[in-house]
């Protein structure tokens, strides 16, 4: 077990499942863990769980709605408020619908909770983790990206929705935001950021269960089959705190070890595209925060 005492860890979608595992794994290795969470009773509730089994009282609870970007903006105030460092952000919050939702911004709410969640609050915490150095940034994929594309003829899914369908593209985009973003921050000479990405494996949890009836007795029947959350944190735990992969970026974990992910999510070209429609989407400025960055460091 690794020694996390000093360091400063920021877990999305903690309450439950993976998540909450992780920040609990990470609570037992004396790092002071930031849950954050959309329901402030479950929020609490796994806050005082993790911080009775840990053993840890430095365990902190933030809410937001990772779907809604004005909430990402007041998370990363708050956080930054309370924190001048971050040494690992482990951004995990997601979830599959089965029938066709909008955020408050109005985006399609796989694309905005599990691709622009990760990747704009990403952006607001990159000061932080920069001067945090070294420090990593762990994005929780999926081997669902398999099946995926990125549909840029319609990306929001509003001709024919398919919840699978856009929940792989979104696990998708997972993969070829860290692999940008590991370039991205060679290109600028950004060093002692590291940022992997990972399948869990199918987890045993409640994942996928807001669907409805029909969902809860589908996951209920291949429940034998899933990993428990303890073995499907692993993976995370290990990109979050591992001397092993100290340095190592841009690479696709499972079962803690680095291994092939598609070959469209090695597509720069189709990074590229996904990068600025995200930008666009978000309002976010990758070049201009990274040289103010560099600059500044």
């Amino acid at each position: 077990m690794s020694d996390m005492k000093g360091k400063i860890c920021m877990v999305t979608g903690a309450n439950a499942g993976i998540g909450k595992q992780t920040a609990l794994e990470l609570a037992k290795m004396g790092a002071t863990v930031v849950l954050v969470c959309r329901n402030r009773a479950r929020g609490e509730a796994a806050q005082a769980e993790i911080r009775q089994v840990s053993g840890n009282d430095q365990v902190d609870l933030l809410l937001a709605d990772l779907s809604s970007q004005q909430s990402i903006h007041e998370l990363a105030k708050t956080f930054k408020e309370k924190y001048d460092r971050l040494h690992v952000l482990v951004n995990n919050a997601g979830a599959w619908f089965q029938n066709r939702q909008l955020s408050v911004d109005g985006i399609e709410m796989t694309f905005a909770l599990n691709h622009l969640g990760y990747f704009l609050l990403t952006h607001l915490l990159l000061d932080v983790l920069v001067v945090s150095a070294p420090s990593r940034i762990v994005n929780v994929s999926s081997g669902a990206h398999h099946n995926g594309r990125i549909h840029f003829e319609d990306l929001q899914f509003e001709k024919r929705y398919r919840g699978f369908a856009a929940y792989s593209q979104s696990k998708l985009a997972n993969i070829l935001f860290t692999y940008e973003l590991a370039r991205r921050l060679e290109a600028h000479g950004i060093q002692g950021v590291t940022v992997n990405c990972l399948h869990p494996g199918f987890v045993a949890s409640n994942f996928g269960r807001n669907n409805g009836l029909l969902a809860k007795v589908a996951l209920t029947f291949l429940r034998p089959i899933a990993v428990d959350v303890r073995k499907g944190a692993e993976t995370s735990v290990y990109l979050a705190s591992s001397p092993e992969v100290e340095g190592v970026t841009g690479k696709y974990f499972d079962k803690k070890k680095a291994v092939r992910s598609s070959a469209i999510s090695y597509d720069e070209e189709v990074a590229r595209r996904l990068w600025e429609i995200s930008e666009e989407m978000t309002g976010v400025k990758t070049e201009s925060l990274l040289a103010e960055i560099s600059e500044a460091g």
